[in-house]
């Protein structure tokens, strides 16, 4: 929590103004923030300092491991956040390559389960990492990456956390995630919630124990109609300690994360929070 807060004051203090083309606001920028998340300890990143809405978050995750590429799919699991961008971005709605209502296009869990390549193929990044962990293997490239320049054009928004890599040692899995943009006050917390979340669960499927996850933000940023709520309320009040997450024991296979498991499978115990702040969103 403290490093949240820490990376906060940071923007508020030291951030320098810059303009974003695509929402046309202001935005308070530094750059370069290294979060780092205690899984092994179970220390859970949730931000106490207002409301924290930690299932959206998890929802929006096992959407993105089930290779999702629609508004409603991810609804269903309990997260609404791809609504907005799938239904109200005014360039997505030009594009021809846009389906229909609700469809977001080959973004993010649509890259990490079927990357396709010159030759037709497709590539399943995350069951080769699976696989790969399984039987105890590291070969330096455990990596899922969302990233895929050639198909920017065919999705609604790149990626912003874009990049999962996980490293196997002294018998701990360790997880280094990048973002290359980050929306301090809104999208962080479901980023730290799904950077825990994500080490904790491959961990649990793979056999091994989690150790700690490395969240790299690039392009940190308040925006301009964010700045007084986060100045002037969340930073004045007194962070809780951490929470803790509890995950179903019986999910042991990649199979089970696409199939069954539901929100009713993740329990928080301890999530002490002040009072919600609604924090202006930014398509």
């Amino acid at each position: 929590m403290q490093q949240y807060l820490d990376l906060c004051r940071r923007i508020v203090n030291e951030g320098e103004w810059v303009y974003n083309e695509r929402t046309g606001k202001r935005c308070l920028t530094v750059i370069n923030a290294d979060l780092e998340y205690d899984v092994g300890n179970n220390r859970f990143p949730l931000v106490t300092t207002r409301k924290s809405y930690w299932k959206a978050a998890i929802a929006e995750l096992l959407g993105y491991l089930r290779g999702y590429d629609n508004a409603a799919q991810f609804r269903a699991l309990g997260c609404n956040t791809w609504n907005a961008n799938a239904n109200d971005n005014a360039s997505w709605l030009k594009n021809p390559l846009r389906k229909g209502e609700d469809d977001m296009g080959r973004v993010y869990g649509v890259q990490g389960r079927s990357w396709a390549t010159t030759d037709g193929r497709h590539i399943d990044q995350l069951k080769k990492v699976v696989d790969n962990l399984s039987k105890g293997i590291d070969d330096r490239g455990e990596i899922i990456t969302f990233y895929n320049p050639g198909e920017f054009h065919m999705g609604c928004l790149r990626p912003c956390m874009h990049t999962h890599h996980f490293s196997l040692l002294g018998g701990k899995l360790y997880l280094n995630s990048i973002q290359r943009s980050a929306d301090v006050p809104l999208g962080v917390n479901f980023n730290q919630c799904q950077v825990f979340v994500l080490l904790a669960l491959i961990a649990q499927i793979t056999g091994h124990q989690p150790a700690k996850a490395y969240h790299k933000l690039i392009n940190a940023h308040i925006y301009e109609d964010q700045l007084e709520l986060m100045r002037d309320v969340q930073l004045k009040r007194e962070p809780y300690p951490s929470p803790e997450l509890r995950i179903n024991p019986a999910i042991k296979t990649l199979e089970d994360l696409e199939t069954w498991v539901t929100l009713d499978d993740f329990e928080v115990s301890g999530y002490q929070y002040h009072d919600a702040i609604h924090y202006p969103f930014s398509v």
